[in-house]
């Protein structure tokens, strides 16, 4: 019964959630599209042209605002385990990013192009356990993170969803060895009760 009554109380506080609402009124497929709006105007992400790669895509509100900034020539190339609806100037992959097959996919839609900027949404599905849900989370983050290496150009930027706990600091440490600058960003738009951060790496170095 208590599960019940979280579970209401869940959809009804989601219903009346400001940013639920102003994302219906303004045709983003989701809340979290007011996430990447406000760091990409905080931190100047995106300029018109570039290659996009937005990880763990679906449903596609980081994707929307992207687009919004890299029309007219801009790319984006994105990627989850669910199905997501397309858009125009996007190249969806639907498959598991922890899969080597996905990932060739991916690799060779770029067409051996690197990114100028690469985005991570990705999370994991969630079990209630905190310890557990972390560690998949940093896991994803991680594994964004060793793509970037390859796949991200000199000098750009990587953002990616994280997870605080225990292994958050030394996630930190680890793009700290591949950017110039590491920032945290908690958005208005992440809920205050979530222990999601995000990780803004700036100027990659090689």
């Amino acid at each position: 019964m208590k599960s019940a009554r979280t579970s209401r109380a869940w959809i009804k506080a989601h219903i009346n959630d400001n940013f639920v609402r102003k994302a219906n009124h303004e045709g983003y497929r989701s809340r979290a599209a007011y996430k990447l709006r406000e760091i990409a105007e905080q931190d100047a992400l995106f300029v018109p042209g570039m290659t996009v790669v937005d990880l763990g895509a679906a449903p596609g509100s980081w994707s929307q605002v992207a687009l919004e900034f890299i029309r007219p020539t801009g790319k984006i190339f994105a990627l989850d385990i669910l199905d997501m609806q397309p858009l125009p100037g996007l190249t969806f992959i639907q498959g598991d990013f922890r899969e080597n097959e996905i990932l060739t996919t991916l690799e060779t839609a770029l067409g051996g192009k690197r990114a100028d900027l690469v985005i991570s949404d990705m999370s994991p599905n969630l079990t209630g356990i905190r310890v557990s849900d972390q560690a998949q989370g940093m896991y994803l983050a991680e594994l964004a993170l060793i793509f970037c290496r390859e796949h991200l150009n000199p000098g750009k930027n990587f953002l990616v969803k994280a997870f605080q706990g225990s292994d958050f600091e030394a996630f930190r440490q680890m793009m700290q060895a591949d950017f110039s600058k590491v920032v945290i960003r908690k958005p208005k738009a992440s809920r205050d009760r979530s222990k999601e951060l995000y990780l803004l790496g700036l100027e990659k170095i090689i």
